[in-house]
């Protein structure tokens, strides 16, 4: 256990598995008090038990953050519970293969409101609070595709663009009060999310699997490898110090060097 985080208070949507998983149990080991969010139970009280078991502090508050109503009462536990929100990780997130004309308007609206409309929701819940502290950290998980595309990933491609400019959005409105928004962008990180749309890659583009991993998921980037949870962690940690504080407003890759061409 370290301490750069104690005192602090952070809150991570879609933490019970995956990416999420490994900042709420990375942010733990700084000394960082966690709320764990997600709509699986099971999951994310396992990693809630980890935590404590591990000598760390962390709680876990089920909430489906495209709900206002549900997002509302993670950030009200979350001061119940510790009483402040030091951090805002906006993490939760899903996929869909599937060509724009035959995309549905209910997957569509599903993870926008997942991906988009879900930080907005938690922002706007979370503001009041950091105001009062003057003082906050708002990351959003964005993704590579958060900058350049994809085909057959409409919503994904859109929300994480739309995540973006709503850091920038947050920076700037936040900045009178020290409330600072960064989004990381990763290219592909070894997680049950990526490795699921293989299959649907696959059917779609019309190659084999591994093609797909091959070609589509590492061939752009000059590092041909799958990031690990654990490196986007360690970034995640450090944009949470002091020492990264006056980064605001910035979309900062950790992509193999996926956007260098």
């Amino acid at each position: 256990m370290s301490n750069r985080l104690e005192g602090r208070v952070a809150i991570v949507t879609g933490a019970a598995s995956g990416l999420g998983k490994a900042f709420a149990e990375a942010l733990a080991a700084e000394g960082a008090a966690v709320v764990i969010d997600d709509i699986n139970e099971e999951g994310g009280r396992e990693v809630e038990k980890g935590i404590t078991e591990a000598g760390g502090k962390g709680v876990f508050i089920k909430a489906d953050v495209s709900k206002s109503d549900e997002v509302k009462a993670l950030i009200d536990g979350s001061i119940e519970c510790y009483g402040r929100i030091d951090i805002l990780i906006n993490n939760a997130g899903v996929q869909h293969i599937a060509p724009i004309g035959e995309f549905t308007e209910e997957m569509w609206n599903y993870m926008i409101g997942v991906m988009l409309t879900g930080p907005f929701l938690a922002t706007k819940c979370a503001f009041p609070h950091m105001k009062a502290q003057k003082q906050g950290r708002i990351i959003n998980i964005s993704s590579t595709q958060g900058l350049v595309s994809s085909e057959f990933k409409t919503a994904y491609v859109s929300a994480k663009h739309g995540l973006v400019g709503l850091t920038k959005v947050s920076a700037l409105e936040g900045a009178p009060d020290n409330i600072t928004a960064v989004a990381v962008c990763p290219s592909y990180v070894r997680t049950p999310l990526a490795m699921m749309q293989v299959p649907g890659q696959a059917e779609h583009h019309g190659i084999s699997e591994d093609d797909v991993v091959q070609n589509i998921m590492l061939g752009p980037a000059p590092l041909k490898k799958f990031l690990e949870p654990s490196e986007v962690a360690a970034l995640i940690v450090f944009l949470c110090t002091e020492p990264a504080m006056a980064i605001t407003g910035s979309a900062i890759q950790i992509d193999c060097g996926w956007t260098a061409r």
